[in-house]
């Protein structure tokens, strides 16, 4: 018997944690380890300078996974490679604990003329000739991300780590997607985002990164 999969379940085949398993992480201890995290990006994340990501909020998996990247290597920053190289897992665990139960600020001042385009491309994708799928899909109708299909793919499916984009800045969105379309940023586990990213424009990047970051979570 063949049995056809629908992208989203490829995709959720495709998107493996590599995270470590740890200890739940306490807020409380991630607080007091956070000051020097708060210089670039806040001191509750929400960073006052689009150059550096806010993180309140995000998926605590996600803070997990990209800090642990960091540490390795798999993902290369100048600033955040070396900031993130003598956290223990522990420390990490503590981290994601008190970022993730910040609330992120709403963004300001969204550019209106690309929002409708922006809009088009995270709620119903792109067709032929370069298909891209919506990213609502992943990241959720209000932009706060997904870490679990069980609800809607199959009942024991694989992790997949879809970061909280809503009230993002919407200049770290683009310079992000435009990383992963040049290769640049590679630490998307079976190359979904690049896949994604290298079939859309400059066009689509600019607006679909203005409508995610407008939306509220």
């Amino acid at each position: 018997m063949r049995i056809r999969l629908t992208y989203g379940a490829l995709v959720a085949a495709a998107v493996l944690s590599t995270s470590p398993v740890m200890a739940a992480g306490s807020a409380e201890a991630g607080k007091t380890k956070a000051a020097v995290c708060m210089g670039c990006h806040g001191v509750d994340g929400n960073s006052p300078a689009d150059m550096w990501p806010k993180i309140a909020g995000q998926l605590q998996p996600y803070i997990v996974k990209q800090l642990h990247d960091f540490k390795d290597g798999r993902r290369k920053n100048e600033q955040m490679s070396p900031m993130a190289a003598p956290l223990s897992d522990q420390d990490i665990e503590d981290l994601a604990a008190f970022f993730s139960t910040q609330k992120v600020n709403a963004v300001a001042n969204a550019k209106a003329e690309l929002l409708g385009a922006g809009q088009k491309v995270y709620l119903k994708g792109k067709g032929r000739p370069n298909v891209v799928p919506a990213c609502v899909g992943c990241h959720s109708p209000g932009g706060q991300g997904k870490n679990d299909w069980s609800d809607i793919l199959m009942k024991s499916p694989p992790t997949t780590l879809a970061p909280a984009i809503g009230g993002q800045h919407p200049a770290y969105l683009a310079k992000q997607l435009a990383a992963y379309k040049s290769g640049e940023r590679n630490n998307d586990i079976g190359r979904v985002m690049r896949n994604i990213a290298e079939r859309l424009t400059d066009a689509d990047i600019a607006a679909v990164s203005e409508y995610a970051a407008s939306l509220a979570r």
